[in-house]
């Protein structure tokens, strides 16, 4: 009986061998195996054995496509991707940057402009659920990206230009001008929102090889601090140049160079980035869009949606020209003080300026200067992170890491007098590695979460990065309410506590980072791993 065992066996094993060699992904391949195992075996239970020597033979002979799937990325797709974010990036810099203090120049009072920012801001929040859904539920990323795109180029194009509306009815009158530019506010927001969620969610769906994953992120996030920096460029430039025109005619270049860039790197995205399929061996047809409560019954989800969170305030109260919510806070600051008269007119406030300014006593150059080391320190460790192999637990010691030399520079901040001034460009240089090992580690932990369910990716980066709106908007104004409190401390040198700035600059992102870091500890992140065939070949 053994030797009748074992002659079969061999007799299995050497077929599949041949069968293997000729076509291995065939049907008829698929058949024989069946066949073989049927003689080898009887009718008995299926064999673990003769599932192994299959498998075994099936990778060993030619890589399948999900095999292929789990390779690493080249550096070429990893590049090409992390350049499909720029335009978003480069014109949210300007939008935050300029786009108040041109509203004002063409005419539109401080309650007009709070309108504006405000329409747009809540078409961007409530976008992001929406067509992270409808990703979800139709496919086809790079098409999203593609329209959303074109809204972005077309409807900021007209924020910074002439009254639309104006112009084809013959009046100039405020609440016409008004509406025009919330129109494009909210289009050009829409768009946004849409190429930020089919960009982010393709991550998942390129490839499962987690430390691609984290370098498809670190790109994307060293794209935004180039994005940063090269609007302050071409302003300076535009700005020594044109120096004899308007001001508006200033802005308005700015932003038409930074849709013309902006609109190279997503051709360069779209022609170089392949579109992503949802090309896991689990994906069946029977199997149903995930819901929305899938996730919402999921721990790991809500650890994420926290860690993310306070990650973003503390990237976004530390640079806070840059953040995302910026425009909602200082349209509310400008409501109140058209309704209640509290005097914060026209006051475009950034934490780190008035902090270098005022409590440090520093040169007005140090505005722009400590800006700048933050975003280029940012970009050389996002570049250095796309270098490291990737696992769950060391995207935890990383992430815990920033955390805790974000706490280091926060209590720098808190207590640093002001005849050390120049200690601020060494701290300047922690918060901007900081910044990008928070960044990158935390969306790929979104990455991490979503993992192999593909259906429901596009919900989670748009839900998530709902969160990350509504959260900094409601922090951010909070601290600008006491932005003009008493000072607390009159011993200007100690400076333990001195004034709000400083403690909303050094001590808020230092408590965010260690709420942070312990929810980072209790994560249970799992590892990727092989993934079987598409269907069992003994089925």
């Amino acid at each position: 009986m053994d030797n009748d065992y074992a002659l079969k066996s061999g007799i299995f094993v050497g077929s599949v061998h041949l069968l293997l060699g000729v076509t291995a992904h065939s049907h008829r391949a698929h058949v024989g195996i069946r066949s073989l195992c049927a003689y080898a075996l009887g009718s008995g239970d299926t064999s673990q054995f003769c599932q192994r020597q299959v498998m075994v033979k099936m990778i060993g002979n030619e890589p399948s496509s999900e095999l292929e799937w789990d390779e690493p990325l080249g550096r070429v797709p990893i590049f090409s991707y992390g350049s499909g974010h720029m335009l978003n990036d480069i014109t949210s810099s300007c939008w935050f940057t300029y786009l108040l203090v041109f509203l004002t120049d063409v005419g539109l009072s401080p309650s007009d402009a709070a309108i504006v920012m405000l329409s747009g801001q809540l078409a961007d929040g409530f976008t992001t659920i929406f067509v992270g859904e409808l990703i979800d539920r139709f496919g086809h990323f790079k098409l999203w990206h593609a329209g959303g795109s074109i809204l972005v180029a077309i409807s900021f194009s007209s924020v910074f230009g002439s009254c639309l509306p104006c112009k084809l009815t013959g009046t100039n009158s405020s609440t016409l001008e008004t509406v025009g530019y919330s129109i494009f506010a909210s289009i050009f927001n829409v768009g946004w929102a849409v190429t930020q969620v089919a960009h982010m969610s393709m991550v998942n769906c390129m490839t499962s090889n987690p430390t691609s994953r984290v370098a498809l992120v670190s790109c994307r996030n060293a794209f935004t601090m180039v994005a940063n920096l090269s609007l302050y460029g071409i302003a300076l430039l535009i700005f020594t140049l044109m120096h004899s025109v308007s001001v508006l005619v200033q802005y308005r270049w700015i932003a038409y160079t930074a849709i013309s860039i902006g609109c190279c790197f997503v051709v360069a995205f779209l022609i170089g980035t392949k579109e992503p399929g949802l090309n896991q061996p689990s994906q069946d047809k029977s199997l149903s869009r995930i819901s929305w409560a899938h996730w919402f019954k999921k721990v790991l989800y809500y650890q994420v949606a926290l860690v993310y969170m306070c990650t973003r305030l503390v990237t976004n109260v530390s640079q806070f020209a840059t953040c995302t919510l910026l425009t909602l806070f200082q349209a509310l600051d400008y409501l109140m003080n058209a309704m209640y008269g509290k005097g914060h007119l026209l006051r475009i406030k950034a934490f780190l300026a008035f902090y270098v300014i005022n409590d440090l006593g520093m040169h007005q150059s140090s505005k722009a200067l400590v800006p700048a080391i933050i975003y280029v320190c940012s970009l050389v460790v996002s570049v250095m992170l796309q270098e490291t192999r990737w696992s769950g637990w060391r995207l935890k010691n990383y992430f815990s890491a920033g955390a805790m030399i974000w706490i280091l520079s926060g209590i720098g901040i808190v207590l640093l007098p002001s005849r050390m001034h120049n200690f601020m460009y060494v701290l300047s240089i922690t918060i901007g590695a900081a910044n990008a090992l928070m960044t990158v580690t935390s969306i790929s932990m979104e990455g991490v979460l979503v993992g192999e369910d593909l259906n429901g990716c596009a919900f989670v980066y748009g839900s998530l990065s709902f969160i990350d709106k509504v959260s900094c908007g409601i922090a951010l104004y909070i601290l600008e309410s006491y932005q003009g409190s008493t000072k607390i401390s009159e011993n200007q040198e100690l400076a333990y506590g001195y004034s709000v700035t400083r403690l909303g600059l050094g001590l808020v992102p230092a408590v965010f980072s260690l709420l942070s870091a312990i929810v980072a500890h209790t994560m249970d992140l799992p590892e990727a791993r092989r993934r079987p065939l598409v269907e069992p070949l003994l089925a």
